[in-house]
């Protein structure tokens, strides 16, 4: 945290916050809301541990790292009183149409909200831009600023601020954007006034835990990581499990599956952030052709791109299976057989079983 002011106890902090909240949208955030860091957080605190026990979080082992600095600001961040979440849109404008792209087994899936640049440089960069106008205007105090970069409950301290409410599926959703969108904070020692939370209005619903491909929404509310496909096809490093892989279908960087049927998202706006916009035609490309590019290639078009980050092995992994999902193509067969010899072996396990997948296809085909 940037050090304290001694003058915090003469300031205004109604304006102060209203201010924040102007300097917020002019930066891009489309809504902002302050929480108070000590609200009571004994329920969501106890879901986390009792998830963490049934190991629904599978590899993510940072989830079970930092105990209980994600819902106890000051153990992170000592001297932590409110925290300013922000949700910033993230559709592209122009894209193809999700629900095309995922029924057109031959073409590659990629969730919406990684189309463009990497958010987390994004938001961040914009909030620290907030955090300087406000120094600037108040003078040095404590913060820091977080985009899902740090143990923090992104989404309950949301909710805590009047963002939005958890949906069934677990994301936060708002009446007046639905869930396409990403959320930072800002941790200050400021005493400002704090916003109320909203109502949950999921109501009955129950769309997302239905269309989910895996089955991973095993209860409203309740994740299993293990089985969704973006902690799959992103979070997982190793081989995917068989059984999972031809649920997956050409879903090869996460799924929105959950968001593009919940009503809420008939609000959904599309963002006006350029950095958010479509890059490399990624919105609707072959399989084929993602699976032929080398590292270099890879290396290129994704700079800047949350999908880098996963590197080129396990993006070859997911469009190999991607491929053994596809409808039989000789074109797909000479495709993988091409990499059949990979120099890693987590691909060649998945070309393997994809090229099996599309000799049953043809078997099946002529009988």
């Amino acid at each position: 945290m940037q050090e304290n002011s001694s003058d915090n106890n003469v300031l205004d902090y109604a304006a102060i916050a209203i201010s924040i909240k102007a300097w917020g949208k002019e930066l891009g955030f489309q809504d902002i809301r302050i929480a108070d860091a000590h609200a009571d957080m004994t329920a969501i605190e106890s879901g986390l541990f009792k998830w963490l026990s049934e190991e629904y979080h599978g590899d993510l082992d940072y989830m079970a790292k930092h105990g209980t600095k994600r819902t106890r600001p000051a153990e992170l961040e000592p001297g932590t009183q409110r925290i300013i979440s922000v949700c910033m849109n993230y559709t592209p404008p122009n894209a193809k149409n999700s629900w095309d792209v995922i029924r057109s087994d031959d073409r590659a899936f990629i969730s919406r909200y990684a189309l463009g640049r990497d958010y987390h440089k994004v938001v961040r960069s914009r909030l620290q831009k907030l955090a300087d106008r406000l120094t600037a205007q108040i003078g040095t105090f404590q913060y820091r600023v977080f985009s899902d970069s740090a143990p923090v409950m992104e989404v309950a301290w949301a909710q805590k601020s009047g963002l939005g409410w958890r949906g069934k599926h677990t994301l936060l959703l708002n009446r007046q954007a639905g869930s396409m969108f990403f959320l930072g904070e800002m941790y200050v020692d400021l005493p400002l006034p704090v916003d109320e939370e909203t109502g949950n209005y999921c109501g009955s619903c129950t769309r997302c835990i239905h269309i989910c491909p895996t089955q991973a929404i095993i209860a409203p509310y309740r994740l299993d990581a293990r089985r969704c496909i973006s902690y799959l096809t992103i979070e997982m490093k190793g081989n995917i499990p068989e059984p999972l892989r031809p649920l997956i279908g050409n879903r090869v960087y996460g799924c929105d599956d959950c968001q593009l049927v919940c009503p809420w998202n008939k609000y959904a706006q599309i963002t006006n952030e350029n950095d958010f916009h479509v890059r490399n035609g990624l919105d609707d490309v072959s399989l084929i052709d993602l699976f032929s590019w080398d590292q270099a290639t890879f290396d290129a078009r994704m700079a800047g791109t949350p999908i880098r980050r996963i590197g080129y092995v396990q993006w070859l992994r997911n469009i190999a299976v991607g491929l053994g999902n596809a409808s039989y193509s000789n074109d797909i067969v000479r495709a993988l057989q091409g990499r059949a010899d990979d120099a890693s072996e987590l691909v060649r396990e998945h070309v393997q079983w994809a090229l099996q997948q599309q000799h049953q296809k043809k078997s099946a085909s002529k009988e």
